[in-house]
């Protein structure tokens, strides 16, 4: 199976739901079948996401006075997407040899490389003012 060039997310959201999955869904430690728990995977990778955009969304916010350090963490966050997606691709297996559980593979190594960047960015936003090693400046 192919995933859309689109991504994990849309593929993992467009898979249908039938009234049983989706009550199986609402209790993902007890999922019992491929398709809940790669979506439960799913859901699991967009709230990491959405911790890293909002810990992004902050950086962003103390670097509103340096065009210069603000494009350097532009540059660097596409860059490590595209790390992420690769990785979790090569760590996930060509997706025709790992069949219908490739979705969840893929969805759990992108949530730990997200868990990992978002502990880089928890310490660029806890920095001591005046720590020469840190991109961020602190909050004011």
């Amino acid at each position: 199976m192919r995933l859309p060039k689109t991504g994990l997310a849309t593929f993992i959201l467009a898979v249908p739901l039938f009234a049983n999955e989706a009550r199986a869904a609402d209790d993902c430690a007890n999922a019992m079948d491929q398709t809940t728990m790669n979506e439960c995977a799913g859901k699991s990778l967009a709230k990491a996401d959405k911790k890293l955009n909002d810990a992004y969304k902050q950086i962003e916010g103390r670097l509103k006075d340096n065009a210069a350090s603000k494009k350097l963490l532009v540059d660097a966050q596409r860059a490590w997407v595209a790390f992420r997606d690769a990785e979790c691709k090569f760590q996930g297996g060509p997706p025709d040899m790992a069949g219908s559980m490739y979705p969840m593979v893929v969805a759990g190594c992108q949530e730990g490389v997200t868990d990992n960047r978002l502990r880089d960015f928890q310490g660029y936003l806890n920095c001591q003012e005046g720590d020469a090693n840190c991109p961020v400046p602190a909050a004011q």
